[in-house]
Order: C-alpha cells, then sequence, then structure tokens
C-alpha cells in the first residue's frame, strides 16, 4: 500500500509540470501588459518599462516559465500577486476554505439524492418511476449550472423571496448554490449508481441469495450495492474534484468568496501569478481526491486490497 501511494505521488509531478507549462503559455500569449496594469494606463512608457524589467516580463519565454519552476521548486513559492500584493499561496488559501465547502455541501446533496433514486429505478426498472427519474437526469445533465442558478435566484428569491440571492455565511445562504452546483452531480450520479446496480442484480449470486431466503432489502442493500459500488465510488470521486475546479459561475453568480471567483477576478485583471497558482492547485487537490478514491476501492473490495498488499 506504501509502495503505491509512493508511486502515484511520484506520478504528480509530470502533472503538475503538465499544468504549469499549459497555463503558463495561455497566460504569456493572452493580450494586456501585467506592468501597465499595476501602474495605471496613465503612467509613463519609462516606468512602465523598467517595471517590466523587475517583473521579468522581458525575457523570453522559457527563461520565464524556468524562473517561474525554479522559484516553485526551490523556495516553494508560487508568486506574488500584481494586484494585491500579497503571497498568492496567502490569497489562494483563504478563497479555498469555500470552494471546499460549496463542493462538500454539493457532492452531498448528489449522493443522498442520487444513489437512492438510483437503485429505486434499478429495482422498478422500466417502470413509471424509472423513466421519471431518467428523464429528469438527462434534464439535469444537459442544464447548465448559470443557468440553473439563475433560475433558482429568480424563482426562490426574486418571487417567493425564501432564500438570499448571494451571500455563504449560514446554512440557508448555501442551500441555492449548492442545489444549481449538484444538478447535475445528482444526474451522473443516479444513471451511474441505476447501470451498476443492473448490472449486479443479474448476476447468478444475487439470484443465490434470493433463492436462500435473504430479505430483499438486505439483497438490495447488502448484496447488490456492496458489489455495485466501484463504479459508483469513482464517479462521485470524478464528480467532487470537479466541483473543485468546476464551481467558477456558481461562486460568480451567488457571489461566494470562493477559488473559482478569484480566478475570474485574476483573470480580468491580468493578475498571472494568482491564476497560475489557482490551477496548480486545483490539479493537486483533483490528484489528491483521485488518489484517495483509489485506495477507498481496497477498503471495498477485498480483491483489490489483495492486490495492494
Amino acid at each position: 500500500m506504501i509502495k503505491y501511494i509512493f508511486r502515484r505521488i511520484v506520478m504528480l509531478i509530470p502533472v503538475i509540470l503538465g499544468v504549469t507549462f499549459i497555463v503558463f503559455s495561455l497566460m504569456y500569449i493572452t493580450p494586456g501588459d501585467p506592468a501597465r496594469l499595476v501602474l495605471g494606463e496613465s503612467a509613463p512608457d519609462e516606468a512602465v518599462q523598467q517595471l517590466r524589467e523587475e517583473m521579468g516580463l522581458n525575457k523570453p519565454f522559457l527563461v520565464q516559465y524556468g524562473n517561474y519552476i525554479k522559484n516553485l521548486v526551490v523556495n516553494r513559492d508560487i508568486g506574488i500577486s500584481y494586484v494585491t500584493k500579497r503571497p498568492v499561496m496567502q490569497e489562494i488559501l483563504s478563497a479555498f476554505p469555500a470552494t471546499v465547502k460549496l463542493a462538500g455541501l454539493s457532492i452531498f446533496f448528489a449522493i443522498i439524492i442520487g444513489i437512492p433514486i438510483g437503485i429505486i429505478s434499478a429495482v422498478k426498472k422500466y417502470s413509471f418511476f424509472d423513466n421519471i427519474s431518467m428523464i429528469f437526469a438527462l434534464i439535469g445533465i444537459s442544464m447548465p449550472v448559470f443557468w440553473l442558478g439563475l433560475l433558482l435566484i429568480l424563482l426562490f428569491s426574486v418571487k417567493l423571496k425564501v432564500l438570499p440571492a448571494s451571500g455563504f455565511s449560514s446554512f440557508k445562504d448555501m442551500i441555492l448554490p449548492a442545489v444549481s452546483l449538484g444538478a447535475q452531480s445528482v444526474a451522473v450520479i443516479t444513471r451511474m449508481t441505476r447501470s451498476s446496480m443492473l448490472e449486479v442484480i443479474r448476476q447468478d449470486y444475487i439470484r443465490t441469495a434470493r433463492a436462500k431466503g435473504q430479505k430483499e432489502k438486505v439483497v438490495i442493500l447488502k448484496h447488490s450495492l456492496g458489489n455495485a459500488l466501484i463504479p459508483i465510488i469513482t464517479s462521485i470521486g470524478l464528480q467532487f474534484g470537479g466541483l473543485l475546479g468546476g464551481a467558477v459561475l456558481t461562486e460568480s453568480i451567488f457571489s461566494i468568496p470562493g477559488i473559482g471567483r478569484l480566478m475570474v477576478e485574476s483573470i480580468k485583471m491580468r493578475d498571472f501569478p494568482v491564476v497560475q497558482g489557482s490551477v496548480l492547485f486545483i490539479a493537486i487537490s483533483f490528484s489528491i481526491v483521485n488518489l484517495l478514491v483509489d485506495l477507498l476501492y481496497a477498503y471495498v473490495d477485498p480483491r483489490i486490497r489483495s492486490q495492494y498488499s
């Protein structure tokens, strides 16, 4: 198990390098001059050129990228914000808890809704409930997050006036953002649970369990669901990792001070270090979530546990 974890951590190195190179390249070719942004549009050209020299923006692309990687590896520093003059890591750490809270609430909402609906749909295959569930799941997957968020604000905040349209300080503030962001995850987990359960229910050992007189609840929840968990766990892990990096629109719509909104504002201000650091931080977080999902497989399936040992 320890060797496997070590191998996965080593595999993060090329992932991090690839992410940094892609993001650095995109920021490099993005129109806009950070030096001009820092000094203001009315600043003289001599001052802008001097600041560009101090920031290293006049150097070739590969030299700038090499200095960035060197600073990242040697000093464990991802830079200073052009706008706030604060370390980028401080900016990220101050915004990341809100994103984690939003993603956690969204995936919790998706799990408690998606898994039960998927189980019932599999048990009652082709029934009215199954057909209606799959229709709503298809709508949930197809519906854009920003559009659903605006509809929820229009209905519950503007018309009914029962839930706030912005903020993230109380549980009441969190309901609309969590539902908006988690709707697609509900649909994905529902469909995955249904398909995985249908595949397991057809197996011989399920018929054997029923033939032995096991209660239907035990057959479904213990034997069927227990053996169908691997794809479901995979889906939940991918959804949660995606929610960490995909909350940009939701945080912007509901004015949540998370890392997604930080990235949007940094892109508008051409604050390249914050954008690069945020994307790198999200990529590492996503990789860690995938590692935890792989380790969770070992506790769900003894066959995988034997491969790790």
